[in-house]
């Protein structure tokens, strides 16, 4: 390995890792409602306590406000998100409401936290 190729490779890393929280594999159907699209189904890929990915199999336009319903583990989630990206069907949304995140997504969070600890995954 050549040492010039070495600092762009720990800037590549920060920037993967840069996320403000950490994301947790999850698979639960979901629910959309958007205004240009109508209402469409889906299933997450991962959840954090900023957004979520899902698997959708209709265009959603990227910066729309959507409303999310899906039910974890701790309970059920009816939460407004902003479609921030999308690689073929998988789109992320950021939640807008951070500062009001529901308790199940908390809960949710913490418990596969743990459990990525306890089974040693990345």
């Amino acid at each position: 390995m050549q040492p010039q190729n070495q600092p762009a490779r720990a800037t590549f890393r920060g920037l993967v890792d840069a996320r403000r929280q950490p994301r947790f594999k999850i698979e639960v159907a979901i629910t959309i409602a958007s205004r240009t699209c109508g209402l469409l189904k889906g299933h997450t890929v991962d959840i954090s306590e900023s957004g979520i990915s899902a698997m959708l199999r209709i265009e959603v336009p990227l910066g729309e406000v959507v409303e999310l319903e899906f039910t974890l583990p701790f309970g059920p989630v009816k939460i407004y998100a902003m479609v921030r990206q999308r690689n073929a069907f998988r789109y992320g949304f950021q939640f807008v409401e951070s500062d009001a995140v529901p308790e199940a997504i908390k809960a949710t969070c913490r418990h596969l936290a743990v459990e990525r600890t306890l089974l040693g995954e990345l």
